[in-house]
């Protein structure tokens, strides 16, 4: 294989990886355990299927999956070079995390804000799970959390499968 198609290669793998690290963030995961995660590129999938469903008749062909692939590498490749940087391949996972984002904080908004001011005041956000939780993380009752209690609640929140974000309750 030639060094330019090794690179080719190289950097499509880094792209879907970088697609893959961006559907983690979509879920709340880069790796935080939230739930599904690790179920990576499968789900990654059933998120974007309706996108890239093109012709919107509830079935993804291997066409539309090529064709979207190939969309989203010529939006990332913005100096038309036909090769991603790493300059390149972090934006585009920016603008996703950024997209993904902004969506959740919409929806946290519309979720907890009760006067419909348009933001959160302390009473809205709430306490937070680790507030909530103190006495059940803090477990010999001696007022105080130690980093071992901490992990040993997330532990016990992955396997439960509890998010551990200002909007949980």
């Amino acid at each position: 294989m030639s060094a330019p198609k090794k690179s080719a290669v190289v950097a499509v793998a880094v792209f879907g990886a970088l697609l893959g690290t961006a559907a983690l963030a979509e879920r709340g995961g880069m790796g935080m355990g939230g739930p599904g995660e690790g179920e990576g590129r499968g789900r990654m999938l059933i998120e974007l299927f309706d996108t890239v469903d093109a012709d919107k008749d509830g079935k993804v062909t291997f066409a539309e999956l090529e064709a979207h692939r190939k969309a989203e590498f010529a939006a990332s490749d913005t100096n038309g070079d036909g090769a991603l940087s790493a300059e390149e391949l972090s934006a585009r996972a920016l603008a996703r995390f950024q997209e993904k984002l902004a969506e959740r904080t919409q929806a946290m908004l519309d979720n907890m804000d009760n006067d419909g001011s348009g933001s959160l005041s302390e009473d809205e956000i709430g306490q937070g799970p680790g507030m909530r939780n103190f006495a059940r993380i803090d477990t010999d009752n001696d007022g105080a959390i130690t980093k071992a209690e901490a992990e040993g609640a997330m532990k016990h929140g992955k396997k439960r499968q509890h998010g551990w974000g200002m909007g949980d309750n």
